[in-house]
């Protein structure tokens, strides 16, 4: 199982959207290693939603829902989507600044790549990355 992190402007789509919902497709992405990255998602899989704009912090626990298939949308067939299912709430967001004071995340693609909206999150992240967001937040 892989485990991957997708940004969202809150503004556009939320975190809160996404719960209410249940469930989505994550379209939209355009970014080659993005697409690369949305191409690589598996059903079962894990996603961390990172709030985008003022925010700027991971706040949500997703899964993936569907295999990555072409957008209908995309003429050139070069996009693709996937299906998100909202799974929990992170106790606490986990600021991008924590993430960059932080010296475990040098290499980490979000500290890295800030345009990038689509990444692979290392086991080792994704740990230390639930630790730091206080784990799932129960209702």
């Amino acid at each position: 199982m892989s485990r991957w992190l997708v940004k969202s402007d809150p503004a556009e789509y939320s975190a809160t959207h996404l719960e209410r919902d249940g469930h989505t497709t994550w379209d939209g992405v355009s970014n080659p290693l993005a697409v690369k990255h949305l191409k690589g998602m598996a059903p079962g899989d894990g996603v961390f939603v990172y709030h985008t704009g003022a925010a700027k912090a991971v706040v949500a626990l997703a899964k993936v829902a569907s295999p990555a298939r072409p957008d209908p949308r995309d003429k050139t067939g070069k996009t693709v989507t996937v299906d998100l299912a909202f799974d929990a709430w992170l106790t606490r967001p986990v600021a991008l600044s924590a993430l960059k004071s932080d010296p475990t995340f040098g290499d980490f693609d979000l500290v890295r790549m800030s345009r990038l909206s689509v990444m692979p999150v290392p086991s080792a992240l994704w740990n230390k990355l639930l630790t730091l967001g206080g784990g799932r937040r129960t209702k």
